[in-house]
């Protein structure tokens, strides 16, 4: 079964063009479906005209949230109500065509658990665009990883595998990168955005710092979320040891010559010392995370691993 979740926000005009699209696609595709609209306390009429459409299309589900909680929670809504082996997330403003719902499919039935539509640069954006681009990039530098649209929305997943991603802040972008905790596999396929979109952008410069808070949040997630200590404790560990064999260093020939260290080296003694204990409350965080994590693993019965399937010899 496939399920369709489509968040939204005071997207009137859009709605019925998109549905209509929307469900000459799922027509063709040959599967079982449902669409799932989130409404997220939509001022318009958006929430009283989808209610309408639920009410003689027995395919569509209507969730109205009762305040913007953002993006990622509207996500999550339609995920925990999506009935669907495969889940479809999309606008619904027409940015994201349906007409590209038969190759997002075609590329997860080759064995991928999320595929994301990767829109086209037609080499005319403006800063803002400019800016977007040169943030993938550098991502996926970072990351080291082949994927150059980060923003794009426009995704199909495997409900196993999504399902297991806890979603907050706006970390939604990144989702194929959390779900990597779980060994999913991600690719891309290009989609066109469409013209009434394509000169627009809603990259800006503080969006740029949020962005960036993301991707150290993920990058450490994905290295050392299991292991803490093996981050803080390395570093700890370096700071806390270079501290001190500056002061081992200052300390020895005080033992053999007169003087008065902390007139001769006064600031080189207390940047050491502060180099210690800099040291010390980095390895006490590691230790700290160590226990954080089993207390979470352990209090909500969540494990560290992600099973793919499962095969035995059968027995008649």
């Amino acid at each position: 079964m496939l399920s369709v979740l489509i968040p939204l926000n005071n997207k009137e005009p859009w709605i019925l063009p998109f549905y209509d699209r929307l469900t000459a696609v799922l027509g063709k595709v040959q599967q079982p479906y449902e669409i799932l609209f989130v409404d997220e306390a939509s001022t318009d009429g958006s929430f009283e005209l989808l209610a309408n459409l639920a009410d003689i299309d027995g395919h569509l589900k209507v969730i109205r949230l009762r305040r913007n909680f953002g993006r990622a929670a509207s996500l999550s809504a339609g995920f925990h109500e999506s009935k669907g082996e495969v889940i479809i997330a999309m606008d619904g403003n027409l940015e994201h065509a349906p007409e590209d719902i038969p190759q997002l499919l075609a590329k997860l039935n080759d064995g991928y658990d999320i595929v994301t539509g990767a829109r086209k640069s037609d080499g005319k954006a403006g800063l803002r665009g400019r800016l977007a681009h040169l943030s993938d990039w550098l991502i996926s530098k970072i990351w080291n990883v082949e994927q150059r649209d980060f923003g794009s929305t426009y995704r199909a997943y495997r409900a196993s595998t999504i399902k297991e991603v806890t979603l907050y802040g706006e970390l939604h972008r990144f989702l194929p990168e959390l779900a990597a905790i779980y060994g999913a596999r991600a690719v891309e396929v290009p989609i066109q955005t469409p013209k009434h979109l394509a000169a627009g952008s809603h990259f800006g410069i503080g969006r740029t710092f949020h962005m960036l808070f993301d991707v150290v949040t993920i990058w450490f997630l994905l290295r050392y979320s299991t292991r803490p200590m093996h981050f803080f404790g390395k570093w700890g560990l370096l700071s806390a040891g270079s501290g001190c064999l500056i002061l081992a260093a200052l300390a020895i020939p005080k033992l053999w010559m007169s003087g008065d260290i902390i007139d001769e080296h006064g600031p080189l003694v207390m940047l050491s010392a502060l180099v210690v204990v800099t040291g010390i409350v980095l390895f006490c965080t590691g230790l700290l995370g160590e226990i954080l994590m089993r207390t979470y693993f352990e209090s909500q019965g969540r494990r560290i691993y992600a099973v793919r399937e499962v095969r035995s010899q059968s027995k008649a």
